[in-house]
């Protein structure tokens, strides 16, 4: 038998060439810095967590009632930019939809799109969340929505939406100026001197 795979073997070698040390090798060429997804699969490999942006917790959350109206203002916003956020007096310039989406869909849907937005020079922004009347518990993203905006540096204020708008089952949202701007504004009002 052992002669059988003997020959066996033989047969399926048939052809095949050995590689000679005389032979060219081309090494494979490497890059000199690991690019981000590779530095990311290395820390994955090595058991490290990669550095999250995302600095809104997942903990405990305090609940709101799925008609509570939520509301958050940042000293120095003026009472007068307040009242007419409120009021809806703003034009929205972006929308995000948490309607079926999962505790962490929301959690990094919410971070993105605020980020997104001052990277855009959007200064009003709505998150639908809704009501959450039939939600176990009630109002369970409305929650964590309260929760997580005041905790963004980029967030000035909120306010429940007019009830044309979606009412407690929506939020305004008054967005820091970015950098870029400040930068256009001053240099729009220094013009006119």
């Amino acid at each position: 038998m052992a002669e059988d795979e003997d020959d066996f073997f033989k047969q399926e070698m048939a052809g095949v060439k050995p590689i000679l040390a005389k032979e060219k090798v081309v090494p494979v060429k490497q890059h000199s810095k690991p690019d981000e997804s590779q530095l990311a699969r290395r820390a994955a490999a090595e058991g490290m967590s990669v550095a999250n942006p995302n600095i809104l917790t997942t903990d405990y959350v305090e609940p709101v009632e799925p008609h509570d109206i939520i509301c958050f203002k940042r000293d120095g916003v003026q009472e007068g930019v307040y009242r007419k956020l409120r009021l809806g007096k703003y034009e929205v310039h972006g929308v995000l939809d948490l309607h079926r989406k999962t505790l962490k869909e929301a959690h990094k849907d919410v971070f993105d799109f605020i980020v997104e937005a001052v990277g855009h020079g959007l200064r009003t922004v709505m998150i639908l969340h809704g009501k959450g009347v039939q939600g176990d518990p009630p109002a369970f993203l409305k929650s964590y929505v309260n929760k997580w905006l005041p905790q963004m540096h980029e967030v000035l204020a909120f306010h429940s939406a007019q009830r044309h708008q979606g009412g407690t089952g929506a939020v305004y949202v008054l967005l820091r100026k970015s950098e870029k701007s400040k930068l256009e504004n001053k240099e729009k009002h220094l013009g006119r001197r």
